[in-house]
């Protein structure tokens, strides 16, 4: 384990974007939360929202409700809990101007995402920017409940919204895929919904890749696009734990013989052909947030 460590410290030091670096300090070498606020801060946009490829596969410069959801996972992540902070006071700010949402859902990706460097699951076509699931809607709406005055707007918005999320949840209208149900897990942490939690028991079992050799017709397990344990939970004491031990606990294993050479691990996904320089960069943005995730899981699983 302390050569797992030992690698993934040094692909981190050696090409990590400050912001990953500092997340990485905090939770292993006695870094401040304020230092990997003030990295996070970099990203933020005068308006609040986040922009500048904080989810690296888009790097468009301006606000995204997608990018503002990355910046409340790093804030989650840190414990960052302080309202008061200007971070979080932004963010409210940009989810209670109405910019990119319809009155139901914050929509997955601003129209200005064709103007730079993107994925192509970040292109917008039709005049289609989002797909009616609540994916980041449902965890932008825990934010606000979270964080917001009760007796604001903005989260008589955030309680609104996350009513309306957890009605089509229950309905069963629709199947949720694995960003969709971390989503409704982030609300449930916000609301502490006894009868969410008890859906989101079976969501969370349900979409959990089981075949831990392929996925689908093809694939290895870790090599490709599929859902892992770390996808909703990264600690024994998660209230998730129980009810999927064996393949939490294969998923520690396989992240420690996963390892690269250099200390990262696989980045399951590509932009297709699409951008190749700027591909080649947000592939190693993507693997210095996976050395910090990793670490965590593994150190949530006791393991280092």
């Amino acid at each position: 384990m302390k050569a797992t460590y030992d690698r993934a410290r040094a692909f981190l030091y050696r090409n990590a974007r400050p912001l990953d670096i500092a997340r990485f300090q905090y939770h292993f070498e006695g870094g401040s939360r304020e230092a990997a606020l003030t990295a996070l801060a970099a990203y933020q946009n005068g308006d609040g929202g986040f922009g500048h490829a904080l989810e690296a596969d888009a790097w468009n410069p301006n606000s995204a409700p997608i990018q503002t959801w990355a910046a409340t996972e790093i804030l989650r992540e840190i414990g960052a809990e302080d309202a008061k902070h200007p971070i979080i006071q932004g963010m409210l700010r940009y989810l209670a101007s109405g910019a990119e949402f319809d009155g139901r859902f914050w929509y997955n990706a601003p129209r200005s995402n064709n103007d730079f460097p993107h994925a192509p699951w970040w292109h917008i076509e039709n005049n289609t920017a989002h797909n009616g699931d609540y994916n980041p809607t449902a965890a932008l709406a825990a934010f606000i409940l979270r964080f917001a005055k009760r007796d604001s707007d903005v989260y008589a918005l955030g309680e609104r919204v996350a009513n309306e999320a957890l009605e089509q949840l229950f309905s069963g209208k629709r199947e949720n895929d694995m960003h969709t149900v971390l989503c409704y897990i982030r609300l449930w942490e916000a609301a502490q919904n006894e009868e969410l939690l008890a859906k989101l028991r079976g969501l969370v079992k349900s979409t959990i890749t089981p075949n831990t050799a392929k996925s689908g017709t093809s694939g290895e397990w870790g090599t490709s696009y599929i859902c892992r344990p770390s996808r909703f939970f990264n600690s024994r004491g998660s209230v998730f734990y129980a009810d999927n031990k064996n393949i939490a606990d294969y998923e520690w294993g396989y992240i420690v013989k996963s390892q690269l050479k250099d200390g990262s691990w696989n980045i399951p996904w590509n932009w297709a052909g699409a951008y190749p320089e700027e591909w080649a960069v947000s592939k190693n943005w993507w693997k210095g947030n996976g050395a910090v995730l990793n670490l965590l899981y593994l150190r949530g699983m006791s393991k280092i």
